[in-house]
């Protein structure tokens, strides 16, 4: 208790309460050149549709599906996938429109923290991310004046009005005019009201030409437009908080009438420009200039990449690390230096797996598909937080009516999904019960018996065809070269489990007294922990010392506190030896085997 000056009660309270908690182990994390959504950020996607969504569709293009589908195969495991997308190109650019309705150029908008750092001069509307996709845009505004002839309002839509402003105008329930807002200010002729359209002019994202994708209506003109609720209704604000497609600046569309410009404060004298004389208080602009390299990619950004996002345990939680399609004959350049990168970016943080697959095709002999695995394995330092599996897999793409082969790390970082969900992460993910390959028409390279035996002797994880069982994830093993518990993924995974769960307890010891009290609460923590692990069958026995042995003076006088965990982790079955044995009838059994 606190000391006190006169005589009181002091009430104090101490947690004794506290547990390991339960860590997650299914997040994956991908880095990727995808054709739209937002760059250089991560993402978290929980399904193929989303992913569609926000990243677009895989392109028609061997080189960039191959990474699209990689996220989506492992998404077809589980629902939590980080997701970077890298503009691996110089000259990306967004599509964009000037304020005169010309395509702007030299747009750069990578996601919104970027677009909210700059001052953008040059364009009104600006397609929401990087890339040719955005040249399918079209964004049309109504305005409150047309040229027929009424000054306060939008006048008739009559035979005498174009379709195409009858067409638009019949979107929404009535045309845009002054507001109840400045109406409520006093000022019944403000024309402070418009109706914005986003519109796939070309059919790229919904695949029909002319799609209204997005619709807003009675937005202001004025900074502090208010709608029928109260709520801030500037067209700006609106746009940039809600849509899916575009960016509005405060470059407001050229008016062809004098008055109160667009993006300042409505007042009671405030009478609004509008858009008139030009296609009759309409704009009808295509955004243009939207523009992505195809040219390769370089290496060193999509290895610095996985580094830069995923690179600090601290910030980024992430379990399962997808290598995508690496191989040096992968056009987009990302070759052996990005596996090497991504094992030693699991290596350095020592709580997930890198999950890599080598270029193997259905053109080469096995001989040169097993060579090409094994030389692609000897390039990569030796580590038991890699895992590497025999290759690519023949998968429909849907999108876009093709077959494409697709790096199966997707599939074998799902395996370890699977397990989690059905068992714990200290099972194998291997077999034919939780190791079922998804979406698999075929493999480029189907292992032989010969073959197998070669490849899992050097730490590489067949993945096979079997004429009646399907295909399966037909190893267990991660890149570790030399004997030992950790050349297992179950293994490895479980002391994941355990170094990430207990550490994470840990930090609220510290700063405490070391003593005896200390270091027996520290044992109460850990000890119920790894027990509920042995009942889950993923240790043997286990043992914590945490006393005056291992916390010496020493190690006391200089800070520290110490803890030696000893575990027995549960070893997979990976070599059966079943023994029948034929024996005379009249012989006994017992004379056979003794009991």
């Amino acid at each position: 208790m606190p000391f006190q000056l006169s005589p009181g009660v002091s009430i104090t309270e101490k947690d004794l309460t506290l547990i390991v908690p339960t860590i997650a182990t299914t997040p994956g994390g991908i880095v990727a050149p995808f054709i739209w959504g937002p760059a250089e950020e991560i993402i978290v996607v929980s399904n193929e549709a989303e992913l569609k969504s926000i990243f677009g569709p895989p392109k028609n293009d061997s080189a960039f599906a191959t990474w699209w589908w990689t996220a989506a195969n492992f998404l077809a495991y589980g629902n939590h996938l980080k997701v970077v997308r890298i503009l691996a190109f110089s000259g990306e650019a967004n599509a964009a429109v000037s304020s005169a309705g010309d395509a702007a150029s030299s747009v750069l908008v990578k996601n919104k923290t970027h677009f909210l750092a700059q001052t953008i001069a040059n364009a009104s509307f600006i397609a929401k991310y990087p890339g040719t996709l955005g040249n399918s845009l079209k964004v049309v505004v109504l305005d409150s004046g047309n040229s027929i002839g009424n000054t306060d309002g939008p006048g008739d839509v009559s035979n005498s009005t174009p379709d195409e402003y009858a067409d638009y105008a019949a979107q929404f329930n009535g045309l845009p005019s002054t507001s109840t807002y400045a109406k409520s200010l006093g000022n019944a002729s403000a024309r402070d009201e418009i109706h914005i359209l986003v519109i796939d002019e070309d059919g790229e994202f919904t695949g029909s030409k002319g799609t209204i994708l997005e619709k807003y209506e009675y937005l202001s003109k004025a900074i502090n437009g208010q709608d029928e609720d109260g709520e801030n209704n500037y067209y700006v604000n609106v746009i940039n908080e809600n849509s899916e497609y575009i960016w509005a600046t405060n470059v407001a569309p050229s008016t062809a009438t004098t008055g109160t410009s667009w993006s300042t404060v409505l007042t009671s004298t405030s009478q609004f420009a509008r858009i008139e004389n030009i296609e009759y208080g309409l704009v009808d602009w295509s955004l243009g200039n939207g523009t992505a390299s195809s040219g390769s990619a370089s290496e060193a950004n999509i290895a610095a990449a996985y580094e830069t996002y995923y690179g600090d345990a601290d910030t980024v939680d992430v379990s399962l690390l997808l290598g995508g399609p690496l191989g040096s004959t992968v056009s987009l350049g990302s070759d052996v230096n990005v596996a090497k990168e991504i094992v030693e970016v699991a290596e350095t943080r020592k709580d997930c797996m890198a999950f890599i697959s080598p270029k193997t095709t259905i053109t080469n002999t096995s001989n040169t598909n097993r060579n090409t695995a094994l030389n692609f394995k000897a390039t990569i330092n030796p580590s038991s937080y890699g895992v590497m599996d025999t290759g690519y897999k023949l998968q429909y793409d849907k999108y876009n009516d093709k077959y494409w082969y697709i790096p199966l790390n997707g599939d074998t970082a799902g395996c370890c999904v699977r397990t989690d969900q059905d068992r714990d992460p200290w099972f194998s993910p291997a077999g034919f019960d939780r190791g079922r390959i998804l979406n698999s028409l075929k493999l480029a390279y189907n292992p032989s018996k010969t073959d197998r035996d070669i490849l899992y002797r050097r730490g590489v994880n067949p993945v096979v065809t079997f004429d009646s069982s399907g295909t399966v994830l037909f190893g267990d093993k991660t890149m570790l070269e030399k004997p030992s518990a950790f050349d297992r993924i179950n293994v490895r995974r479980l002391f994941i489990v355990l170094e990430k769960a207990i550490a994470t307890a840990s930090k609220f010891i510290l700063f405490e007294q070391n003593d005896e009290f200390t270091r027996s609460q520290f044992k109460s923590l850990v000890e119920p922990y790894l027990r509920t692990i042995q009942a889950r069958r993923g240790v043997t026995d286990f043992r914590v010392v945490c006393d005056e042995t291992n916390n010496t003076p020493q190690v006391i006088d200089s800070n520290g506190f110490v803890a030696d965990i000893y575990i027995k982790p549960t070893r997979s079955i990976n070599f059966i030896q079943l023994n029948f044995i034929a024996t005379p009838t009249g012989l006994s059994f017992e004379e056979v085997v003794g009991f």
